[in-house]
């Protein structure tokens, strides 16, 4: 047993003089050394000897594992002293790094954000964890009101000082409208693009996750062709020049009169397709003139400046324009999808 222990060191440090490689001198450590190599399974053996040749064995044994053990470690150390300066073929390709891609609700944020920062207005961003004050109450949804019923909402489970649930997943991005009377007063006109929450059953037109486009304009003299003005450059920008607008009467607690802004459907070119359900216009924008109770609010004198607002769904934009069928593609991460854009 002592012979051939001794032998088999001298054979592995013969071996180790060879060695010009990492991987080479790694797979010779598992081979000898590893949880089932060569010296480890004659090692395990002298455990059945007696016990006068088990403590002659045993520290011969263990004094040549250290020994090899130090060799090996002195090995690789001056193997990878020569890596570094090993020799390097640059007229080999190299890997090819892919770019990344845009996501196609991104693009869309980006060509509106130019489209209205080229008409004079600020893009700003807000909290995604609203108070109930600013997503409901603000903006001319008290508690109790009926409205309320048209957004399932995601509350934090966090009470104020009454004991009630203030704090919550914002439904909407018109809480800003009121923030940013607030900071900036009037004159004002800004967009808010973001990301909102409701507590949907998610199918191919609903997802809980989702993103929107607020747009406010406040000043002296406001009023109904403002919007429509503003609206219609948004229609011929995102659809093409020929793009018409209509607008229908339509209830939000928020404006006053409210109205749903309609688009003449672009495949079609309002004949009627699948697409529009055979009506030949794609409802996109709910808009209205300010409520004066929401311009108080904000801090603002509803007799002194007037205002309008609109906000729509950032996810449908992207989906009539580049005719997604399913609404959960966006957040499912899947790089077949996203490539495409």
């Amino acid at each position: 047993m002592q012979e051939k222990i001794i032998q088999l060191k001298q054979e592995i440090l013969g071996q180790l003089k060879n060695i010009k490689r990492l991987e080479v001198l790694r797979g010779l450590e598992i081979k000898y050394l590893g949880r089932k190599g060569e010296l480890t399974k004659i090692l395990r053996s002298v455990a059945d000897l007696g016990v006068e040749e088990k403590k002659t064995l045993g520290k011969l044994a263990n004094e040549i594992k250290l020994e090899l053990a130090n060799r090996f470690a002195e090995v690789k150390a001056e193997l990878e002293k020569t890596v570094g300066a090993s020799y390097v073929d640059a007229t080999l390709p190299g890997e090819e790094i892919k770019a990344g891609h845009l996501h196609p609700i991104t693009i869309m944020q980006n060509e509106i954000e130019d489209l209205f920062a080229s008409l004079g207005f600020m893009v700003l961003d807000g909290p995604e964890l609203e108070s109930d004050y600013y997503n409901f109450t603000a903006l001319n949804i008290p508690p109790l009101h009926p409205a309320r019923d048209m957004q399932d909402t995601f509350y934090i489970d966090h009470k104020n000082s009454k004991g009630e649930l203030d704090t919550l997943m914002r439904t909407q991005t018109s809480p800003m409208q009121i923030r940013a009377m607030q900071k900036y007063g009037a004159p004002l006109k800004c967009i808010v693009p973001g990301r909102c929450f409701r507590s949907e059953a998610t199918d191919v037109r609903h997802e809980h996750t989702f993103y929107q486009v607020e747009g406010l304009m406040i000043d002296k003299g406001i009023n109904f062709s403002h919007l429509k003005a503003v609206l219609e450059a948004l229609g011929k920008k995102l659809f093409g020049p020929k793009t018409e607008l209509r607008m229908r009467p339509k209830f939000y607690p928020f404006v006053e009169p409210g109205s749903n802004g309609e688009y003449s459907c672009f495949l079609c070119s309002g004949k009627g397709c699948r697409l529009c359900k055979n009506t030949g216009w794609l409802e996109i924008v709910g808009c209205g003139l300010v409520h004066p109770e929401v311009l108080r609010a904000g801090g603002i004198d509803p007799k002194k400046y007037q205002g309008f607002a609109f906000g729509y769904g950032l996810d449908r934009l992207v989906m009539l324009k580049y005719g997604i069928n399913d609404i959960r593609l966006f957040h499912s991460g899947d790089l077949k999808f996203l490539k495409q854009f």
